[in-house]
């Protein structure tokens, strides 16, 4: 039978689409490391799994499309730690951050609308664009700039009739850029001379290194009307798996548009929703302390493939990721090299090839995205299983 079309044309997702490969690698007695996928070993906050041990309604009823009220006004507690003030219902609750990025599209854009992007980016907004029909537009950073912002002239070239918005992750998924207040603010000042939409997804806020500052998007109220951020409790809170994510905006319209497919399916998820409300009362030093472990790991991940012949590493500011480049004619083939046929006293690594983090082509073809989200042996572990991978492949393929 035929399917869409529309569904042909949709990506597998490289975080996830060689699993078949790494389950049967461990069926095959291979343990296998997971630097693939951004899934913490971090302890989620007791606070949360204490609500969800003592929850004791009756039943599990439909809440409110918005999210529940205890939990907005939460978020804007947490938010005015940042120095942003935000009401309630300037909030909307979403199921992860994932659906909130695909409720910004749909409202934002119709058809064949354009959303201008900084490559490389978290390879599953091309399905969140694809199903709203909407086309990416990339600028393209760079590993030999360490990912930096490309100029705003390059931002502004590509501004059209059909330009809704800009699209930033800060701290980036997959670079580990931290955007300053100063290419924020020459961002909004483009985004209000065009009018049109900034989104940052802000995720991973709480994570920067190196003394490096975060600026949240919504510390700007006076283009507060332009402004869209995206957050999430999976990261921070290690809840990866309860599908919390929020919408954030100073500009009611959006939210009131955004209300009707909220509507639609009705509601976020309830006992996550009251696990969430609860994380938000962890005590401060559970986040500086998941802070200095990532900056621990990312020490020990960067320093150890800055080691290894002919590998080229940009080290990141902040989130967990940092996108590394192989001496390698293909990182997919590679990656599936590691998977099917190699392993070192017993071990290998799984990672995210980084083709399908652009949107222009031939473009991190020998890249991938490395996430550094695991305890300190299993990455030490896992720089030796990539440094004897590479001169095996490399062996296999007769790269020079």
């Amino acid at each position: 039978m035929q399917m869409s079309k529309r569904i042909s044309g949709f990506q597998a997702s490289p975080i996830r689409r060689l699993v078949p490969y790494s389950r049967q690698a461990e069926k095959n007695g291979i343990h296998v490391i997971h630097l693939n996928i951004g899934q913490p070993d971090i302890r989620t906050p007791k606070q949360a799994l204490e609500a969800i041990h003592s929850y004791d309604e009756p039943y599990i009823a439909y809440g409110l499309s918005e999210g529940e009220v205890a939990l907005r006004e939460g978020l804007c507690g947490y938010y005015r730690k940042y120095g942003v003030e935000v009401a309630p219902d300037e909030i909307m609750i979403t199921t992860g951050g994932s659906e909130a990025l695909q409720f910004v599209f749909m409202t934002l854009c119709d058809p064949y609308d354009e959303v201008i992007i900084p490559e490389p980016f978290y390879t599953n907004v091309s399905t969140f664009a694809a199903t709203a029909m909407v086309s990416l537009v990339p600028v393209t950073s760079r590993i030999d700039d360490a990912f930096v912002l490309p100029s705003i002239s390059e931002f502004e070239k590509r501004i059209t009739k059909k330009t809704m918005a800009i699209l930033l992750c800060s701290p980036n998924n997959p670079t580990g850029h931290v955007y300053t207040r100063q290419e924020l603010m020459d961002l909004l000042e483009l985004c209000r001379r065009h009018d049109i939409f900034l989104v940052v997804d802000e995720v991973y806020r709480e994570f920067c290194y190196d003394g490096e500052e975060f600026t949240s998007v919504l510390s700007f109220p006076e283009y507060g009307e332009r402004i869209i951020c995206v957050d999430s409790f999976s990261k921070r809170f290690s809840m990866c798996g309860a599908r919390v994510g929020a919408i954030v905006t100073h500009n009611k319209e959006v939210l009131s548009a955004a209300m009707k497919l909220a509507q639609a399916r009705l509601c976020p998820p309830a006992v996550e929703q009251v696990a969430a409300t609860a994380a938000l009362n962890a005590p401060e030093e559970y986040i500086q302390n998941v802070r200095a472990e990532y900056e621990r790991r990312r020490n020990l991940l960067v320093s150890g493939m800055q080691e290894i012949p002919g590998v080229k590493v940009s080290r990141p500011k902040g989130a967990f990721y940092f996108v590394v480049d192989f001496p390698v004619d293909d990182a997919e083939k590679f990656s599936i090299f590691m998977l099917r046929d190699f392993n070192w006293e017993g071990n290998t690594v799984m990672f995210a090839p980084a083709e399908d983090f652009y949107v222009t082509k031939n473009l991190g073809r020998t890249q991938a995205r490395i996430a550094y989200v695991l305890n300190e042996d299993e990455l030490t572990k896992a720089v030796k299983c990539l440094e004897e991978g590479l001169k095996a492949y490399r062996r296999k393929c007769c790269i020079q």
